[in-house]
């Protein structure tokens, strides 16, 4: 069952669902929740002539946090210029917002693109879109440009909507994955 905007505010108010900062009345629609683009973006270094690299995650050896230090860096998105989203690119950003679904409220939640940013060509996850029962943190963005023009990005765009879901019961844990307590800033991919 997804919950509706009055459902979601109850959420808010009995603490089921926690968002920071509050969310604004022009952040609700219908079935959803928006959420902001916040300042961090994660890109990733283009290989210079010759190089020749391949990520192979099933390796024993593989660690995720190093592979993510040499493949990539951190930006901020310039206040006045914006940041110039390039064509089939692929960036990692960040919820501007905090979000948690304490695990006992019997609710998880699904972040889906905006259509307006879609139209455009900007898709905002990768066969990623759960947000388990239990997570805390910003929200990571797997985003890509589609198109064959530059999207300008900007801090606190609506980037994507949160789509909540009532489970069939309670889990025996919350999340407790890789990626729990993800912050934007911190040392995490």
């Amino acid at each position: 069952m997804i919950l509706t905007d009055r459902e979601i505010q109850i959420a808010l108010e009995s603490k089921a669902i926690i968002v920071e900062p509050t969310p604004g009345e022009e952040q609700y629609s219908s079935t959803s929740l928006d959420l902001r683009l916040d300042k961090i973006l994660t890109i990733f270094k283009r290989p210079k002539g010759g190089v020749d690299i391949c990520i192979d995650p099933s390796n024993r050896e593989y660690d995720h946090e190093a592979v993510f230090g040499d493949i990539s860096t951190e930006i901020e998105i310039d206040d006045k210029k914006g940041y110039d989203f390039q064509p089939n690119d692929m960036v990692l950003g960040w919820t501007e917002e905090y979000i948690a679904l304490t695990f006992h409220s019997r609710l998880a939640a699904r972040v889906e693109g905006k259509s307006s940013l879609a139209r455009l060509g900007i898709g905002v996850h990768l066969t990623a879109p759960t947000i388990h029962a239990g997570f805390t943190g910003r929200i990571r963005l797997e985003m890509v440009n589609h198109n064959v023009m530059p999207i300008r990005l900007r801090t606190g765009m609506r980037v994507c909507q949160l789509i909540f879901e009532q489970t069939l019961g309670t889990p025996v844990q919350g999340y407790k994955g890789r990626f729990a307590g993800q912050m934007a800033g911190a040392k995490k991919g």
